[in-house]
C-alpha cells in the first residue's frame, strides 16, 4: 500500500519490447510537492516509465501504483489528477484552437479560467487558428494549457519545452515554479535541455538503458561530485598530484582542473596547502553531473 506521501509507487517494474529491456526491474517512489528531473539518453526508457505511470503501458512484472490504484486500472477519478504533455503534442487538428481548449476545459470542474486567460496572452496563443495548422511551438504551447488548465497533482512532460523558443522555455519554466507552490502539486519533467531543467528542478532521476542510475535530491548530486582549480603558487605543477580518487585531472603549467567523487573540501584545502597550492571550487551544472555519472 502506498504511503501517505508517495502518489507513484513502483516496485520490480520491468517492461520489454522485443529485445530491447526499456524498465529493468525499478524500484520508484515519487512524492508529492516536487520538481522531478527525468534524466536519459533516447532509448534509456524515460518514456516507458511515465507511460507506465499512467496506465498508457502495462508492466511485464512487477506493480506501478498511482494514487493508490494499480497504474492498469486508472480510471476517470485517478486520470483526472493527472496532465500530460507528450513531445508529439497530438491534439484535433480539425478544431480551431479556442474550440479545443472549451471542448477539453468542459470535462473539468475545476478549470482555470484565469490562468487559461493569463497563459494565452504571456504565451501569445492565437485562438482563431485551426489547430492543424500550428507551429510545433505553438501546438506545444497548447498542449501543455490543455495538461495544466486544471490544476493536476501530476503534472508529467514528456520533453514539453523541445519545440519553443528561448524566450517561452522561461516563460514555461517560471510557469513550473509557480504551479509547485500550490499545495499538492507534484511535476516530472523529462527533456534534453539540461541548462533549463537545472533551473527548477529538486529532485533527479537518471536512466540509463532502462536501469535507475541516480534517485537523489538535486542538492545531494551537486554535493556528490567537486570540481576545483588549482593554482601553484611556486611554479609548474607536478603530473602526477596525488588525487587518487579523481574522476578527471587536466594539469597545465602552473594551473590544474580535478573533478573528485565524495571528498570533503576541508580535505581538498589541506591537499592543495600541502602543494603550496590555491584552491577554487566550481559547482558542476547538470549537464557535467549527467555525462560523470552515466559514462
Amino acid at each position: 500500500m502506498i504511503n501517505d506521501k508517495a502518489i507513484v509507487e513502483m516496485r520490480n517494474v520491468s517492461k520489454r519490447f522485443g529485445r530491447i529491456q526499456a524498465m529493468d526491474n525499478i524500484d520508484l517512489d515519487i512524492r508529492r510537492g516536487e520538481i522531478i528531473g527525468l534524466l536519459g539518453s533516447n532509448g534509456a526508457g524515460k518514456s516507458t516509465l511515465l507511460r507506465v505511470i499512467i496506465g498508457l503501458y502495462l508492466a511485464d512484472q512487477g506493480r506501478c501504483d498511482t494514487f493508490g490504484t494499480d497504474a492498469g486500472k486508472l480510471g476517470p477519478k485517478e486520470l483526472g489528477r493527472i496532465g500530460y504533455v507528450h513531445q508529439e503534442g497530438e491534439l484535433l487538428d480539425w478544431m480551431s484552437v479556442k474550440q479545443l481548449i472549451r471542448y477539453v476545459s468542459a470535462y473539468y470542474d475545476t478549470w482555470d479560467h484565469q490562468l487559461e486567460e493569463r497563459y494565452i496572452k504571456d504565451f501569445d496563443i492565437s485562438l482563431d487558428d485551426r489547430v492543424g495548422s500550428l507551429s510545433p511551438g505553438q501546438r506545444q504551447k497548447v498542449a501543455i494549457l490543455l495538461a495544466i488548465g486544471f490544476g493536476p497533482e501530476l503534472l508529467i512532460l514528456d520533453e514539453p519545452a523541445s519545440a519553443l523558443d528561448p524566450i517561452a522555455r522561461s516563460r514555461f519554466l517560471d510557469l513550473l515554479l509557480q504551479i509547485i507552490q500550490q499545495e499538492n502539486r507534484t511535476i516530472i519533467i523529462s527533456s534534453h535541455i539540461l541548462s533549463d531543467v537545472e533551473k527548477v528542478i529538486d529532485h533527479t532521476l537518471i536512466m540509463r538503458s532502462g536501469a535507475i542510475l541516480r534517485d537523489c535530491s538535486f542538492d545531494s548530486l551537486r554535493e556528490e561530485f567537486v570540481r576545483f582549480t588549482l593554482t601553484s603558487l611556486n611554479g609548474q605543477l607536478p603530473s602526477e598530484l596525488g588525487f587518487g580518487d579523481a574522476i578527471s585531472c587536466d594539469v597545465s603549467g602552473s594551473k590544474a582542473v580535478v573533478t573528485v567523487r565524495n571528498t570533503a573540501e576541508k580535505i581538498l584545502e589541506d591537499k592543495a596547502r600541502d602543494l603550496n597550492c590555491e584552491i577554487e571550487f566550481r559547482p558542476l551544472p547538470l549537464e557535467e553531473l549527467y555525462k560523470i555519472i552515466v559514462s
